[in-house]
């Protein structure tokens, strides 16, 4: 039995890699070419104050400033991305039995994603999305490391 969960993990989770990387870099955003610098870019397309756009959507959900369906989706989204790899990181690397190394491993992760998002230009690096996935991620290994799953996989 315990061979068959790992074979399903396996299999689930190159569909969740394949999925992610489909929303993070293939989701309907083109290449953006433009005569900006790098340097340019980055100024133009980030956001490195915490909670400003997750303050914007939540009042726009509020007072009806825009649809409800954009901030729902992206706060909702963003939380629930990488919630699967709060259990996938720790179930395939044993050493992440705690929090602690658990979330230094996502910071390590996310912090990639959003500097490949934005060096691609495919995304833009926005500390809300890091805060919303790490917070989902962290959702996910408190998943992890309930007694139901722990006895799961006994």
């Amino acid at each position: 039995m315990k061979k068959i969960i790992k074979t399903v993990f396996a299999f689930s989770f190159i569909i969740y890699v394949f999925a992610l990387v489909m929303l993070l870099f293939m989701g309907g955003r083109g290449f953006t070419f433009t005569d900006l610098s790098l340097l340019e870019y980055i100024k133009s397309s980030s956001n490195f104050v915490p909670f400003k756009t997750i303050s914007t959507y939540i009042q726009a959900i509020f007072d009806g400033s825009m649809n409800a369906d954009i901030p729902i989706k992206n706060l909702v989204g963003n939380l629930f991305m990488f919630l699967p790899m709060g259990i996938y990181l720790p179930f395939f690397i044993k050493k992440i039995k705690r929090v602690g190394r658990f979330s230094i491993s996502m910071i390590v992760v996310l912090f990639f994603i959003e500097v490949i998002q934005i060096v691609t230009r495919r995304g833009s690096f926005d500390i809300d999305d890091f805060i919303l996935n790490m917070l989902g991620a962290l959702i996910g290994f408190v998943i992890w490391k309930t007694n139901f799953v722990q006895k799961l996989l006994r």
